[in-house]
């Protein structure tokens, strides 16, 4: 396995990964100083490297490095100690990180994370290349849209959708739809002009 990426968010993916057995075998990173956690060899080319996971926290980040790569395996990552309904999907190159519930009917996206104890209820739709931070709560019937950032600790009632490309400060509390491209914030959640 390798990662695209040598930052803290790739330790963590790399711990999600050991939690299961996996060894990582390399991580790729375009800055010459990137310096190796625990010994990982740091490479500058992904060219031949497979399956891989674009381990980069910004959405729009990680959507241009997946464009960058072109056709390249992507595989996912969920922590040991993650809980999954077995109805549940996760895309290719997505991560589950310790501690989070993902329930029935739940489907991530492919390149999202799923962070630190972060609750996805049933039903939810969560697109392509979003970030649900630390401990966000999304209850049921959810739709997240491609390449939205949901701050930490935030709670987003049932039912709510959520546009592609939208930023949701963190520890807002969501209680009406967000159109596509908003910024918004608070509790209750608003739509910033």
């Amino acid at each position: 396995m390798y990662l695209y990426g040598a930052s803290g968010h790739a330790k963590v993916i790399k711990e999600a990964l050991e939690s299961r057995g996996v060894k990582v075998l390399g991580l790729v990173d375009d800055n010459p100083q990137a310096a190796s956690p625990d010994g990982v060899p740091v490479l500058h080319s992904a060219e031949g490297l497979s399956p891989m996971i674009v381990a980069v926290g910004d959405c729009a980040v990680r959507r241009k490095i997946v464009e960058k790569l072109g056709p390249v395996e992507y595989a996912t990552a969920v922590h040991r100690s993650a809980i999954l309904s077995p109805s549940a999907s996760v895309g290719a190159g997505s991560v589950v990180m310790a501690g989070a519930i993902l329930q029935a009917g739940v489907h991530i996206g492919r390149h999202s994370i799923v962070n630190t104890g972060a609750s996805v209820d049933h039903d939810c739709v969560v697109g392509d290349f979003v970030h649900i931070a630390p401990h966000c709560t999304l209850c049921g019937g959810v739709k997240v849209g491609e390449g939205t950032w949901i701050g930490a600790g935030t709670t987003v009632i049932q039912g709510i959708r959520i546009g592609k490309n939208c930023y949701v400060g963190a520890g807002s509390v969501v209680v009406k739809d967000i159109p596509d491209g908003a910024l918004a914030y608070g509790n209750p959640c608003r739509v910033q002009e």
